[in-house]
């Protein structure tokens, strides 16, 4: 009798590489976010009243989501996770930039990032599959992860004052990079094994 073979698609190795691949793909994604806020910005301007900000941030989570759906290795349905991403960011740049008054010192964008993210984390939890565990937990990381996000741009020396929808490319890769193993954790990629060969009649019968 032949002995079983491991399929090099099943064993740890393979799930290393994939682990990796995924988590790449997904943190590229963090060119969606400086596309968002250029075309945040070229609708509606600086966020700088209620209707620029609720118009810019829908406008932004269109791209944000759109981008992060694609890049999930199809993990996130688009027709859930596009809506929530546009209603959550929407409302949660509403909120969160009146909360602030439309300042744009480091503390504000912070604090506004938080707000912003308490509302898009939860309307994206709500919107990941049903075999996502511990969902809660993307809902409470999000607004961590958007205020770190505004931190890291402002740190970096974007001229944040000009008061875009979105943080620019230091904050974007840092919320992606860091999102992408939260997703990993909650909706880990799962790799296809390998079909079954057919068994010749010579191992049949051995």
């Amino acid at each position: 009798m032949t002995p079983p073979t491991t399929s090099p698609t099943t064993g740890p190795a393979a799930s290393t590489s994939s682990f990796l691949s995924t988590w790449s793909i997904w943190t590229a994604g963090f060119l969606a976010f400086p596309l968002a806020g250029l075309a945040g910005t070229a609708i509606v301007g600086r966020v700088d009243s209620p209707l620029s900000a609720v118009i810019g941030g829908a406008v932004a989570g269109l791209v944000i989501g759109a981008g992060q759906a694609v890049l999930s290795r199809r993990r996130l349905d688009p027709r859930r996770w596009i809506p929530a991403s546009i209603v959550g960011m929407g409302l949660g740049l509403l909120l969160g930039a009146a909360a602030v008054g439309y300042r744009t010192s480091l503390a504000d964008l912070a604090l506004m990032g938080a707000i912003t993210g308490l509302l898009l984390g939860a309307a994206q939890a709500a919107a990941l599959p049903s075999r996502a565990h511990h969902r809660w937990a993307w809902a409470a990381a999000i607004p961590l992860l958007w205020a770190l996000g505004w931190t890291t741009t402002t740190l970096g020396g974007i001229h944040v004052e000009e008061q875009f929808t979105v943080y620019g490319a230091y904050g974007a890769i840092t919320f992606s990079a860091l999102s992408g193993l939260l997703l990993h954790y909650l909706l880990p990629y799962r790799v296809a094994a390998d079909p079954p060969s057919a068994a010749t009649p010579a191992e049949a019968t051995a």
